[in-house]
């Protein structure tokens, strides 16, 4: 009768603690194709950036008359997506912002449709 307690108190010790759930990707989608674009946000010293702005318009359609504004915030890693771009559409440029650091990458979606982007953004020089 004392064993069993004894044996299951040892047992429940020695449980290894559970994982922290990975957080989920912040991501966004235009809907228009199967072009996408990853992003990985990261500071001077390499640490993720969370909650740092990805924008970017897409022009669309004959010459580029449609137009579409996105924007998507970075996870706890910097992580975020952009998906459902169309392949035919001008080259994107993505404006990458967060307090103050700012930062932009170019997407030539004809040749690089399905792309990954790390991204480190720095202090901008004061202006006189």
């Amino acid at each position: 009768m004392f064993i069993a307690p004894v044996v299951l108190t040892l047992a429940l010790g020695l449980q290894e603690p559970a994982a922290a759930p990975k957080p989920d990707l912040a991501v966004i989608s235009a809907r228009l194709g199967p072009c996408a674009a990853d992003f990985v946000v990261t500071d001077a010293n390499g640490a993720p950036l969370y909650a740092a702005t990805i924008h970017v318009r897409i022009r669309y359609g004959f010459l580029g008359l449609k137009r579409m504004d996105l924007e998507v915030g970075t996870n706890s890693e910097g992580k975020a997506r952009v998906e459902g771009l169309p392949v035919s559409a001008r080259p994107l440029t993505y404006d990458i912002t967060s307090a103050g650091m700012k930062a932009t990458v170019e997407q030539e979606l004809s040749t690089h449709c399905q792309a990954t982007y790390p991204v480190t953004l720095k202090e901008r020089a004061p202006t006189r």
